[in-house]
């Protein structure tokens, strides 16, 4: 990948192509971390820091450091991301849509790019308003003297406006830049989140020092060790030998990572042999590639939103953990660094990815166009027998799939556990999305330098 962005770097159009997607991050990172007027920050960020086992966590995540202390673009891409996969699938159910998506060609595509756009800004409008009320009913709102339903205007509308020049920032990088834009901002965002977790894992380490340089008279100052404060003060520590067994883990699940985003079932596929007028047309032989991890990081992202929905709704409701009744005992047992919620986690991912994979992937239209071109593949009829073979194929991969998907996504449960901070549980979702973004980079600058050095057939 290195090599390939130096190479870019001597094309002077790569070149300004790069330096164009440098600046509008280097924007999206400015715009990140410009606070909202009429909004205690601080206080905000130590709420959320709080409620890492709900969505804000996964919005947090997806975002950036931008979501939890309320920047101008806390929404990020989040609004984006929702309508393009709600107008995916509503394009399957309504058949106008889908005819439209199929049949439209050009303007089709533009028509559907439009309907995206104005569901960004309803979901948008919806999650600022979402974002507002919370700010309120935590009494977090700093008004100064300020009319209460003006500065709710003027917070919710900058939340969309953050959002909408987002999503227009990601067009523009499609455009002029490298790769796919909403993409990199996505990367970007997660990447900023880096510097927060090194700091945690020194900060970690330096309180195991301090742990054990306390004296027994000093652990009797602060109550013992069976007081709150100690076991805080235990529970934040990190042991100095296990820091090079989490690079090597987060080294090794970039490479399974790797290996994974890159497999492919390849299904060969014959065409025959037919005569036009003089010439003859086919024999050639091709291939269906199908990507083992074709969902992508979806199924994680449903999974995670309905798994923390629980979580979400008793934290609006002020129940917690330590809250006596039912629901102080369902959070207890539904907690998201716990065995019950990995299980269930899993679970969901496994069927999503299944889910996602049958509405991508359609075996019979496959079978029915390779049966159009005269196609087939070796060994089955054309028509119903190559469809079951195909389905029996996709099956087989997803099953892969989602299994990867579902170990890499509930290894921060199992690391959090092991190390004993949540915090520095490694991020397989994150890493995912950054390794997928990168790969995707990688072989877009690719293409475009062969593009550029391709000498023909006659030299």
């Amino acid at each position: 990948m290195f090599q390939t962005l130096k190479n870019a770097w001597k094309v002077p159009e790569l070149k300004n192509k790069i330096l164009f997607t440098i600046f509008a991050l280097l924007v999206f990172r400015l715009g990140s971390a410009v606070p909202v007027p009429f909004i205690m920050t601080e206080s905000l960020k130590g709420y959320f820091n709080s409620m890492s086992g709900t969505i804000f966590g996964l919005l947090g995540t997806m975002n950036g450091t931008g979501f939890s202390m309320a920047a101008v673009f806390a929404l990020g891409v989040q609004p984006y991301i929702n309508s393009s996969i709600i107008i995916e699938l509503l394009t399957v159910a309504i058949p106008a849509l889908e005819r439209l998506a199929k049949e439209g060609g050009e303007e089709g595509r533009k028509k559907i790019a439009a309907i995206t756009r104005y569901t960004t800004v309803a979901i948008a409008l919806l999650q600022g308003f979402g974002y507002y009320t919370i700010i309120k009913s935590q009494n977090m709102l700093d008004l100064g003297g300020m009319n209460g339903l003006w500065a709710g205007i003027v917070i919710v509308f900058t939340f969309v406006a953050g959002s909408a020049f987002v999503m227009w920032l990601g067009e523009q990088i499609t455009d002029k830049g490298i790769g796919n834009g909403i993409s990199m901002i996505l990367f970007a965002g997660i990447l900023s989140r880096m510097p927060s977790m090194i700091s945690s894992v020194i900060s970690g380490v330096q309180q195991w020092f301090t742990n054990n340089n306390l004296t027994a008279e000093q652990i009797e100052q602060i109550g013992g060790v069976e007081s709150d404060l100690y076991k805080s003060l235990v529970a934040s520590a990190l042991h100095p030998a296990l820091v090079p067994v989490l690079i090597l883990g987060v080294l090794f699940l970039i490479v399974f990572v790797v290996f994974i985003q890159n497999a492919e079932r390849k299904i060969p596929v014959q065409y025959a042999k037919r005569v036009v007028g003089r010439k003859m047309y086919g024999g050639q032989s091709s291939h269906i590639p199908m990507k083992v991890n074709m969902a992508g990081v979806l199924p994680i992202i449903f999974a995670q939103s309905i798994a923390s929905l629980p979580a979400t709704i008793c934290a609006f409701a002020g129940v917690t953990s330590q809250s006596e009744g039912f629901w102080g005992g369902f959070l207890r047992v539904f907690d998201a660094n716990g065995w019950v919620y990995g299980i269930v986690y899993f679970f969901l991912i496994l069927a999503f990815s299944y889910f996602y994979s049958t509405m991508q992937f359609d075996p019979t239209e496959v079978a029915n166009n390779l049966k159009k071109n005269g196609g087939f593949v070796p060994g089955f009829r054309p028509g119903k027998p190559t469809a079951d073979f195909i389905r029996k194929v996709l099956n087989k991969i997803t099953f892969f799939g989602a299994m990867f998907l579902s170990v890499v996504a509930i290894l921060p449960i199992v690391t959090g556990n092991i190390v004993g901070q949540s915090s520095l549980a490694i991020g397989g979702t994150s890493i995912i999305i950054v390794v997928g973004v990168a790969l995707e980079t990688s072989k877009a600058l690719e293409a475009q330098l062969m593009m550029r050095h391709y000498k023909g057939f006659l030299e």
